[in-house]
């Protein structure tokens, strides 16, 4: 099913709506958990137990991605793992550039998450002379002054920005101008980027303010807000991760 070159099908993804494309992570994560327990065919019913999502929306989901099931049977689990999987990118490994190895950082350079689901982080930048040099692994990390020449002659796409945000937009028009197109930005401010490159902002603080907000509300007022459930996953992820 999965045929990219096909203009008309272009055409049809290009309608995807952005929330469909921020849940497919999840429906990949539930897919593999269901593939490592054995199970062959599972259904929209079953995948909402996995992922705290609405059957009826799993299903307007997948049929964006033209994968419609069998009515009474369900879905195929490796079959659409492969065809998820395939929407997302996840048939070939990615090599990702960290920009800021403070706390954060390092942190980030670390987590085995990346790896496990085809990202690589393949070179480490920062501008303090104390952290330049450092061994991570197997890499080391480069000033940022080598940046412009490593991720391109490197072939870069995906790039994580990890430094103060006073630093943050300087380090993504560098990574832009050596041909980064993507950009994953943990510092606290907004990135302006042209239209061709995507960015998506992940705010560790906000995501909390969230959160006490909605125990606010619930403690304050006897009021519970619905939380979105990648959110939530995300964040209790993160720190259940952190903690371990």
């Amino acid at each position: 099913m999965w045929n990219p070159g096909n203009e008309a099908r272009r055409k049809e993804l290009k309608r995807i709506p952005p929330a469909t494309v921020q849940r497919l992570p999840l429906y990949v994560q539930a897919l593999k958990a269901l593939a490592r327990e054995g199970e062959e065919l599972t259904s929209s019913q079953r995948l909402a137990t996995e992922t705290g999502i609405e059957a009826a929306k799993i299903r307007r989901d997948f049929s964006y991605l033209g994968a419609f099931g069998t009515p009474g049977v369900g879905y195929t689990v490796s079959d659409l793992l492969h065809e998820v999987s395939h929407y997302l990118g996840l048939s070939r490994i990615w090599p990702v550039a960290l920009v800021g190895y403070g706390k954060l950082g390092s942190a980030l350079a670390a987590y085995a998450g990346f790896p496990e689901r085809n990202f690589q982080i393949v070179a480490i930048f920062d501008a303090n002379p104390q952290r330049v040099g450092l061994k991570v692994g197997d890499l080391r990390v480069l000033h940022t002054d080598l940046l412009p020449n490593t991720v391109s002659e490197m072939g870069i796409d995906i790039a994580i920005v990890a430094t103060p945000a006073a630093t943050a937009q300087e380090a993504a028009g560098m990574l832009i101008s050596a041909g980064v197109t993507s950009l994953l930005n943990f510092a606290p401010t907004t990135l302006v980027a042209p239209a061709s490159v995507a960015v998506r902002n992940i705010d560790l603080a906000a995501e909390m303010q969230i959160l006490s907000f909605h125990e606010t509300m619930k403690q304050n007022f006897g009021i519970r807000y619905p939380v979105l459930p990648s959110m939530e996953r995300q964040v209790s992820r993160w720190l259940k991760e952190k903690l371990q």
